[in-house]
């Protein structure tokens, strides 16, 4: 396989074995857990060059790169990562995870549950951004990083950086928070629930133990997927990538059925049918709830501005032009907390017309940014 030369090339995951009781939110604890890693670059000797990502709602820990023994196996965010790429492998030593709950190798409803033997299913208990970042701070512990050269996400994983913030101010130099939000609105919460519902009204469910039933929750799994895209996507991307274009098959008349006939209709089935081929139902309704419960101003009676009080890291927030799920105006929010602590931060509000789903693309602005400000983070 050929891949690029600013490639960090052919890599490797591991899975790490934590024995450390891991209470959680919800009042569950959790007797031991696994996360599966990938990391990208080295850590030098002070151990001082560690950037952590943090995936989005239906990420992992493959964010770079690819592997030997699979076609089209290219890292979710590939494009950021590599020498001379916006976050340079030769300055910093790269770590991605599968946060807890995930259905890519970390603790989850398909694992065992050590009490029953069998896959946890639904009785995997309900995770929330805290418990994701307590879980990444044993894993600074193991790798023997007492701080972060940088914690970065986008939408959900930059609330998770946000929160790295907030939790270990002592353990991460620069966040960078991109398309995100402090806090979902009410309609986001709503499309969430209406993805969820799709999920749990699949005959093939079977209450999340479905595991035990050998079948999958497609349906609904599809369903979700495709009222997600909808979100993610802006109306301009598209109106330029699908317009009303009937497919091939259609011609050029209505077929006045319920086939597929509009483009739009084909690329919505399509990423869906995909998704639900490879992502754990389960593992889609703890993630969306994370979402939906992550407000780090609610243990500060709603003041946003406190939340962010004992903060030490410089701040990058980032926004998106056409973003309407996680739009400028609640970054905006995050920034004006943020100066009334006097604390540092910059502000790019980048024009695009990919919605939500910019933050994974390549726009030269953008990257350039990143570039800069990654220059900047002394190791």
């Amino acid at each position: 396989m050929i891949f690029p030369s600013d490639s960090v090339g052919f890599v490797t995951p591991a899975k790490l074995k934590f024995d450390e009781l891991l209470p959680l939110a919800s009042g569950a604890t959790l007797d031991g857990f696994e996360l599966m890693v990938e990391t990208y670059g080295e850590l030098n000797a002070s151990r001082s060059n560690a950037v952590l990502v943090c995936h989005a709602l239906s990420g992992h820990h493959h964010v770079a790169g690819y592997y030997k023994d699979q076609m089209r196996s290219e890292g979710w965010w590939d494009n950021l990562i590599g020498p001379g790429r916006p976050l340079d492998t030769r300055k910093f030593f790269v770590i991605g995870l599968n946060n807890l709950g995930g259905c890519h190798g970390s603790t989850g409803p398909r694992s065992v549950n050590p009490a029953t033997k069998r896959p946890w299913g639904s009785e995997f208990p309900v995770v929330t951004v805290n418990d994701w970042v307590n879980a990444q701070h044993l894993l600074a512990d193991r790798l023997g990083i007492d701080s972060f050269a940088a914690v970065i996400g986008g939408s959900l994983g930059g609330m998770q950086a946000l929160q790295w913030s907030i939790n270990f101010p002592e353990r991460v130099r620069n966040v960078l928070a991109i398309a995100a939000a402090p806090k979902l609105s009410a309609e986001n919460i709503g499309f969430n629930e209406v993805a969820r519902q799709a999920i749990m009204t699949d005959p093939e469910f079977h209450g999340g133990n479905f595991y035990a039933h050998n079948t999958i929750p497609q349906r609904g799994l599809r369903l979700s997927r495709m009222l997600g895209h909808l979100t993610y996507l802006s109306d301009d991307l598209m109106g330029e990538k699908f317009g009303r274009e009937l497919t091939d098959e259609s011609g050029d008349e209505y077929q006045f059925g319920f086939d597929v006939e509009f483009e739009v209709e084909n690329y919505l089935r399509h990423q869906g049918d995909k998704f639900a081929g490879h992502f754990d139902a389960n593992t889609y309704l703890l993630m969306t709830k994370a979402l939906d419960y992550f407000d780090p101003a609610r243990p500060f009676g709603g003041d946003l501005e406190d939340a962010f009080r004992k903060a030490k890291a410089n701040f990058f927030i980032a926004a998106f032009t056409s973003d309407w799920r996680f739009s400028p105006k609640r970054s905006k929010e995050i920034v004006r907390a943020l100066v009334a602590n006097r604390i540092n931060v910059s502000y790019a509000e980048i024009e695009s017309s990919a919605g939500h789903d910019s933050f994974l693309l390549p726009i030269p602005r953008y990257h350039a940014l990143l570039s800069n400000v990654f220059s900047r983070i002394s190791v």
